[in-house]
């Protein structure tokens, strides 16, 4: 015990002594928290729409106004036709175009029928259907309106009709942000693990410390605990450090057990402290650390979750997932935050957790060579 506690001694001396170090550690989870769960979201804030308006009508100017109406909705833009608002589209200044037909309000009042054109840009699918989705119920809303106010009635409520009463459990606003936060969170305390432990072992090797290590009688795996438990502490920290800022800044609720949500953080470290060591024991340079852990990195965020769900991925993509430690820790956040999930809850996802750390670290001990 007295070797690893000398270890542990010169490492948090080594860390405190780097005068980037404290920056990276107080500054990267304040600006991954302010600046990524603002700016990665899926939420509409603005939708430029190009109204071609052929009919010029009484009921073609009130539709347009309910569109004018919703906030986000930006109705700058007039063409007398859809070749304009389409070449608007082609050079991304609109969204979308509403052509509304010559002869409209006419249809309307002798046939009960008539018809307008909706036309979105789907580069993003996923924005196109919300810009298509909200567009039609608007449409759809002014439409039961004119039948009710044409017919004289003062609602229309079609016969039978199934009323839907709306609950939303574990996000009741819908808040992106309340969705992002924890995902954020499990990004950062990878990078953390990963990167900097990997950094500081290959650091040594640079300028040459680790051969002096090397003739110690330190063994291996002494080693490895005293080069995996500052980070590991360090990781935990900046975890707390974000829960705080998300509850202070954006009002995201831990529903769950705190001590829970850092038990199952402690075993996912393992994994990726261990990732970030066997990673070190590969490379030579910090730069071949950085190259190797990014490319991991990168497969264990985008197939982690964060942005989409991993039940919607191909069959293979969730079979890959398995080993994806990412994949389980992404969930445990969200579930223990949102949800209030317990320890039973996840019992599956801290087993997963638990053998892919102890192969990880295996794997470390096995590869670091100590030679003389």
């Amino acid at each position: 015990m007295n070797t690893i506690r000398y270890i542990l001694q010169k490492e948090f001396r080594q860390i405190f002594r780097n005068k980037t170090m404290l920056p990276m550690i107080f500054g990267v989870p304040l600006l991954q928290m302010l600046v990524l769960v603002f700016a990665a979201t899926f939420d509409m804030k603005k939708i430029d729409m190009v109204v071609v308006d052929k009919d010029l009508s009484e009921t073609s100017r009130e539709m347009i106004a309910k569109f004018d109406a919703i906030p986000f909705y930006n109705l700058e833009f007039a063409v007398p036709d859809e070749t304009i608002g389409e070449e608007m589209l082609l050079s991304d200044e609109a969204d979308a175009i509403l052509v509304i037909p010559p002869n409209m309000e006419r249809n309307l009042i002798r046939d009960d029928k008539a018809q307008v054109q909706l036309l979105v840009n789907a580069i993003d699918g996923n924005s196109a259907q919300l810009i298509y989705s909200y567009s039609s119920r608007v449409i759809g809303n002014f439409n039961k309106n004119l039948i009710a106010e044409w017919r004289g009635i003062p609602e229309f409520s079609p016969p039978g009709e199934v009323k839907i009463s709306e609950s939303y459990w574990y996000n009741p606003e819908l808040d992106y942000h309340w969705f992002m936060a924890p995902g954020i969170l499990a990004v950062l305390v990878t990078v953390i693990g990963m990167f900097m432990s990997g950094m500081n072992l290959v650091r040594e090797k640079e300028i040459g410390t680790i051969e002096q290590l090397n003739v110690t009688p330190v063994k291996k795996y002494q080693f490895i605990i005293g080069k995996l438990v500052p980070f590991w502490l360090i990781a935990l920290f900046d975890l707390a450090f974000g829960l705080l800022i998300a509850w202070l800044v954006f009002d995201l609720p831990i529903v769950g057990n705190l001590l829970v949500l850092f038990a199952f953080a402690s075993v996912f470290l393992l994994g990726a402290l261990g990732l970030g060591l066997f990673i070190s024991t590969v490379s030579d340079t910090q730069q071949q650390v950085m190259f190797i852990s990014f490319f991991f990195m990168m497969i264990f965020i985008m197939m982690g979750g964060i942005f989409t769900p991993v039940e919607s991925m191909p069959h293979w993509a969730q079979t890959i997932d398995r080993v994806n430690p990412m994949y389980y820790f992404m969930k445990i956040m969200r579930n223990v935050v949102l949800k209030g999930s317990g320890f039973i809850d996840l019992l599956e996802e801290f087993l997963s957790l638990l053998l892919l750390g102890v192969i990880f670290l295996s794997l470390a001990i096995w590869r670091y060579r100590k030679t003389t």
